[in-house]
């Protein structure tokens, strides 16, 4: 198989698919396994278990979030995983809050824990595929997704450093014997409850996103000339749904898109279930699912029925 970099903006309204001048190659459906590295976004429980395993207390608090889930319900992986007849397991998702795309964390100031970035989380994969002295699994779908810490927590405000540390991440995944990797770029961080009120913030976070956006493809595009001609690289963009959900927030079954969930139970209000936003920062479970769908429908869009769909409902704390 050539060698392919596909950029794809799904249309959520339409249901389909827009390539762009580079056009489509569909990726494999059969997986054997999702591996996946980033942060919060993605993390099904690995900084709740450090965090805890540490001070006693785990982190996020759960309850009220879902078992140490950023989120009140199962996050896209878990979703993804669902639908592709696989398991998501903490021993193949390297994914932790706060991880910067270099070795920095900024869940907790400073990080006393020594929790990882997304270096060493893809270090300590390469290490665990050496140790096995094998290539790593050809048929599995590598997942990277990380870079909104650099600019929230870490204060970074030019994007080459990060867009540099996702196109190593993804390089090493390569030459160490991953051929379908899948890559994320960020959502607007200025629309976010914690970021939004304050203008100057705000706006400084859209330009960076839409600067990192921009390199990051580009960046992408770049890498496929040094890759093996079996790796497949794939950006998906995150960016324009969450985009399409924010600006049409009825059409998705949202009643609230700028304010957090958790605030209103904090208050003795009972959750509406029509909420974007959890927390300050990282959304409900529904958008989770959203997401998953909108991956699958890139990943196996013959696979895709609208019967697919209806047999997730979204997973939220006290159901499981």
């Amino acid at each position: 198989m050539v060698n392919q970099y596909r950029h794809l903006s799904p249309n959520l309204e339409s249901a389909s698919v827009t390539p762009d001048s580079r056009g489509i190659l569909q990726l494999p459906c059969k997986f054997d396994v999702l591996y996946v590295f980033g942060d919060s976004l993605s993390d099904i429980g690995n900084a709740f278990d450090a965090t805890k395993k540490a001070t006693g207390e785990g982190s996020p608090p759960s309850p009220p979030y879902f078992q140490g889930h950023f989120s009140n319900g199962l996050v896209w992986v878990e979703y993804l995983a669902l639908f592709l007849g696989l398991t998501a397991n903490r021993s193949t998702n390297f994914a932790i809050g706060g991880a910067n795309t270099g070795s920095a964390n900024t869940m907790i100031p400073d990080n006393p824990l020594n929790l990882p970035g997304l270096q060493q989380q893809i270090d300590n994969f390469i290490a665990s595929v050496k140790e096995s002295c094998q290539d790593a699994n050809s048929q599995g779908l590598y997942i990277v997704w990380a870079g909104a810490n650099d600019y929230l927590g870490g204060g970074v405000t030019d994007p080459t450093l990060p867009i540099q540390n996702l196109s190593n991440a993804i390089s090493s995944l390569a030459k160490i014997g991953a051929r379908n990797i899948l890559v994320l770029n960020l959502p607007d961080l200025g629309v976010a409850p914690r970021t939004r009120n304050n203008p100057q913030q705000s706006t400084l976070l859209n330009e960076l996103t839409k600067a990192h956006n921009t390199g990051l493809a580009k960046a992408l595009d770049a890498l496929k000339s040094s890759c093996d001609e079996s790796v497949n690289i794939l950006l998906f963009d995150i960016n324009s749904i969450f985009s399409q959900i924010i600006n049409n927030p009825a059409k998705f079954g949202f009643t609230n898109v700028t304010d957090a969930e958790l605030d209103q139970i904090a208050q003795s209000q009972q959750g509406t279930d029509k909420f974007f936003f959890w927390d300050g920062l990282h959304p409900t479970t529904t958008p989770h699912l959203i997401l998953a769908k909108a991956v699958l429908s890139v990943l196996c869009p013959d696979n895709v029925t609208e019967d697919t769909a209806k047999e997730f409902a979204p997973v939220r704390a006290g159901q499981l």
